[in-house]
């Protein structure tokens, strides 16, 4: 599984944890390959919005994304979450949170979170901590914390 962390030892633990757990879906992971080489990698799971009134959302997160370095800055990275965030509305998700990069993302639409009441569910700069909504409207009335799976608590 290290191939899809180039060489980030926990992202590839990460990776395996998730691929492992029972919030996995094996159609949100998706490989890009150039010149027959993995050239990247981009994984989304289920995670949940634990509401203010104690309500559960199911959601999903896009839990890392990894470009080969020697070919990063060459559209591999956004084609990846172009293409993961056509197959999230396929499979009829309504929302998509995740930590990262604030000059990256929000070419994709993804705004930050507390824009929306949704709370990361650790300390971070409110700047990365985002959010998308593939339907509109559909995080409306909806604030609280972000739960991720317990894959994301082994890997420190």
């Amino acid at each position: 599984m290290n191939n899809f962390s180039f060489g980030q030892e926990n992202e590839g633990k990460l990776v395996s944890l998730i691929r492992n757990s029972p919030h996995f879906i094996p159609t949100l992971s998706l490989v890009a390959v150039k010149n027959g080489e993995v050239a990247g990698h981009i994984l989304f799971s289920e995670v949940m919005i634990e509401t203010s009134k104690g309500a559960i959302v199911n959601t999903i997160g896009l839990a890392l994304m990894a470009v080969t370095p020697e070919l990063q800055n060459q559209g591999i990275g956004s084609a990846l979450v172009k293409a993961g965030l056509e197959r999230c509305k396929e499979l009829g998700y309504e929302h998509i949170v995740l930590l990262g990069h604030p000059e990256f993302y929000p070419r994709f639409g993804f705004e930050p979170s507390v824009k929306f009441g949704i709370n990361p569910p650790f300390p971070v700069p409110e700047n990365v901590f985002m959010v998308l909504e593939l339907t509109e409207g559909a995080l409306d009335g909806i604030e609280g914390t972000v739960k991720y799976s317990q894959a994301f608590n082994e890997v420190s």
